[in-house]
């Protein structure tokens, strides 16, 4: 099965994901693969657009690869924000699509405990135009210790 992650910044997407993914379980997260692909120190959520980029190009190769394979492991994938043609894609490969979000009010002070304006950014786009989307809320998820 496919289960596409959605919902803004800090909302739990990460902690949704352990607390169901199996260790068998391919699960691509562009912060963890941003992480993987830099050095000892970068910081957690690591915007460097050199890093970013390459980042993005091994998000699209391990989803290319991973949907071929949802017959035998469940893949979750981590997408904020998709697009509509995202979201089409994700609906022909008979996706599950989850939208975590706690609620704009503990998002926000997640995000300012972060101290990202860049982030804090994210999370307006996140609330504008995608709060009451075509995906299926999850519960509110615990997330890590902001």
């Amino acid at each position: 099965m496919l289960y596409v992650v959605t919902g803004p910044p800090a909302a739990g997407k990460s902690s949704w994901i352990e607390a169901r993914a199996k260790a068998r379980d391919i699960v691509i997260d562009l912060d963890r693969l941003t992480r993987a692909f830099t050095g000892p120190g970068a910081p957690q959520w690591n915007h460097d657009p050199i890093a970013s980029k390459i980042a993005l190009r091994a998000r699209y190769a391990a989803i290319d690869e991973a949907v071929k394979h949802v017959d035998t492991v469940d893949v979750y994938l981590i997408h904020t924000m998709p697009s509509e043609t995202w979201l089409t894609r994700y609906r022909r490969l008979d996706a599950e699509i989850i939208t975590v979000d706690p609620g704009e009010q503990v998002v926000r002070e997640r995000v300012r405990a972060m101290q990202s304006s860049a982030m804090e950014r994210v999370v307006t786009r996140w609330y504008r135009h995608c709060r009451g989307g075509t995906s299926r809320p999850a519960a509110a998820q615990s997330s890590r210790d902001w």
